[in-house]
C-alpha cells in the first residue's frame, strides 16, 4: 500500500512539474515559430505534390534533428551563460567568431529578404494593393513595432493564426485518402527527383535544422534569464516545441499535401500558394484559398519578426554591444535589418519556389555552426564536456546536414552556374574550409 502511495506521489509530483513547465515555456518556442514558418510550409507541400510520400523520410528526421540541435545550442548556453558569439571569441578566437557572424547574418539576410517578399505578395493577394507598397509597410510596422517591444503582440496573433492553419491540416488527415503503404515507403530514405528532389530534402531539413535557429537560442535563453539551474525546463521546452509541435505539424502538412496534390505532373517550380491552398479542400473547400494564405500570411509575420532580431544579436555580441533594446546601438541595428527587408518585395518571381532554395541555402552554412557548438561544448568553455551520446549524435547531425548540402550544391554545378548559383557553390567552398580548419584545430588541441 505504502509503495502504491509513493508511486501516486511521484505521479502527481511529476505531473506538477510539467504543469510548471508548461507555464515557463518560450525561448525554443520562438525558435518552433520560426521553423514552421512559411518556408517550411512551401517545402512541406512542395514535397509532398512533387514526389509523394518518397521524402517522408525527410520530415521524420527534420524533426528529431531539429530537436537535438536545439537540445545542443541549449546547453552551451545554458553552460556558459554568454551568446554563442561571446563564447566562440573566448575560447576559438576573433577570426572564427567574424566567420560564425558572417556565416549567419548571410543566411538570416537571404531568408529575411524571400520572407519579406511572401509576406508582401500574400498581403498584395488578400487586399490589391501593389506588394512593394506592402514591403515598405511591413518594414515600417516591423521597425517601429520591434524597437518599441511590440513584437509580442504580433507573435501571439501570428502564431492563432498560425495554429488554425496546423489544426485545419491535421483535421484533413482524417478526411483525406492517405495511403498508408505508401507512406511506409517513404520512411527508407531515397532522392527519387534529382536536383529538385536534393533541393527540397535540403529545404525540409533546413527548415528544422537552420544556423539562424541555433545561434537565436543562445540570446533568446539570456533574454529569460535561465541559467544552468533551469536545464530540466530549458530540455522540456525544446523537447514540447521541437519534438512534439514542429513534428506534427511538419507531419500534417506533408501527408496532407502528398494525399490530396501529389501528380505525375506537378512540377516543384510550378507550385504557387493558390495551387497549394488546395491541399485544404477536403476539409473547407472554397474557403481554403483564404484560410491558406491567412496561415501563410501569419507564419510570414512571425517568422519575420523572429528573423529580423537574429543578425542584431550576432553583430551587437560581436562589437560589445547590448543584445535588448536598453542599449541604443542594439536598437539602431533592429530598425537598419527591418527597414533593407523591405527590398525583399521588390524581388521578381513567385515566392514558393525561393522559399524551398532559401532554406537549402542556410542549410548549406548550418554544418559549421553545428561544429562550432560541438566544438565548445568538448572544450573548457564549459564546465562538463558533452556526454558520448550527446556526441554521438552532434557528429551524426554535422555529417547528415553536410550530405544533403553537398548533394544540394553537387546538382547545382551539374546544372551550370550562374549568379546565383556560383555564389552559393563559393559559400560553400568557403564553409567547407572553415569546418576543415576548425577540425584540425581540435584535434591539435586534443591531442597537442
Amino acid at each position: 500500500m505504502s509503495g502504491d502511495t509513493s508511486a501516486r506521489v511521484g505521479e502527481s509530483a511529476s505531473f506538477g512539474r510539467i504543469g510548471e513547465y508548461a507555464g515557463k515555456m518560450g525561448p525554443s518556442w520562438i525558435a518552433g515559430a520560426i521553423a514552421a514558418g512559411p518556408a517550411s510550409m512551401a517545402t512541406l507541400v512542395t514535397a509532398g505534390a512533387t514526389f509523394g510520400y518518397a521524402l517522408l523520410w525527410v520530415v521524420v528526421l527534420s524533426a528529431l534533428a531539429g530537436t537535438l540541435a536545439q537540445y545542443l545550442s541549449m546547453r552551451l548556453g545554458l553552460l556558459t551563460e554568454t551568446g554563442i558569439v561571446s563564447a566562440v571569441e573566448t575560447h576559438l578566437g576573433e577570426g572564427w567568431a567574424w566567420v560564425l557572424v558572417a556565416d549567419a547574418v548571410l543566411a538570416a539576410g537571404l531568408a529575411q529578404l524571400v520572407i519579406m517578399k511572401t509576406l508582401a505578395d500574400v498581403s498584395e493577394t488578400v487586399t490589391g494593393v501593389d506588394a512593394r507598397l506592402w514591403g515598405v509597410a511591413w518594414a515600417l510596422i516591423l521597425a517601429v513595432g520591434l524597437a518599441g517591444r511590440g513584437y509580442r503582440f504580433l507573435e501571439i496573433v501570428a502564431k492563432v493564426l498560425v495554429t488554425a492553419v496546423v489544426i485545419a491540416f491535421l483535421a484533413s488527415l482524417v478526411v483525406v485518402p492517405v495511403d498508408v503503404g505508401s507512406a511506409a515507403g517513404g520512411i527508407v530514405p531515397t532522392l527519387p527527383g534529382g536536383l529538385d528532389s536534393a533541393i527540397v530534402a535540403a529545404g525540409i531539413l533546413g527548415g528544422a535544422v537552420h544556423i539562424t535557429l541555433v545561434t537565436m537560442h543562445t540570446y533568446t535563453m539570456r533574454a529569460r534569464g535561465w541559467t544552468a539551474r533551469d536545464y530540466g525546463l530549458a530540455t522540456f521546452d525544446v523537447g514540447s516545441s521541437m519534438l512534439v509541435a514542429f513534428g506534427i505539424y511538419s507531419l500534417a502538412v506533408f501527408l496532407v499535401a502528398a494525399s490530396v496534390l501529389h501528380s505525375p505532373e506537378v512540377a516543384a517550380s510550378d507550385l504557387t500558394a493558390i495551387s497549394a491552398s488546395q491541399a485544404l479542400g477536403p476539409l473547407v473547400g472554397p474557403a481554403a484559398e483564404w484560410l491558406f494564405l491567412l496561415g501563410l500570411w501569419a507564419a510570414a509575420v512571425s517568422t519575420l519578426g523572429g528573423n529580423t532580431i537574429v543578425p542584431p544579436y550576432l553583430v551587437a555580441d560581436k562589437l560589445g554591444w547590448g543584445t535588448d533594446v536598453s542599449d541604443s546601438r542594439y536598437r539602431g541595428l533592429l530598425v537598419a535589418v527591418a527597414l533593407i527587408s523591405a527590398a525583399g518585395a521588390f524581388i521578381g518571381g513567385a515566392f514558393f519556389p525561393l522559399l524551398v532554395l532559401v532554406l537549402a541555402f542556410g542549410l548549406v552554412g548550418t554544418p559549421f555552426a553545428l561544429l562550432v557548438v560541438l566544438y565548445l561544448l568538448n572544450s573548457d568553455a564549459v564546465p562538463e564536456p558533452n556526454s558520448r551520446l550527446a556526441n554521438a549524435g552532434g557528429v551524426a547531425l554535422v555529417g547528415i546536414t553536410a550530405v544533403l548540402a553537398g548533394n544540394f550544391i553537387r546538382e547545382q554545378v551539374a546544372s551550370g552556374l550562374g549568379g546565383l548559383s556560383g555564389f552559393v557553390v563559393a559559400f560553400a567552398a568557403v564553409m567547407a574550409l572553415s569546418m576543415l580548419a576548425l577540425i584540425g584545430k581540435f584535434l591539435r588541441s586534443r591531442y597537442t
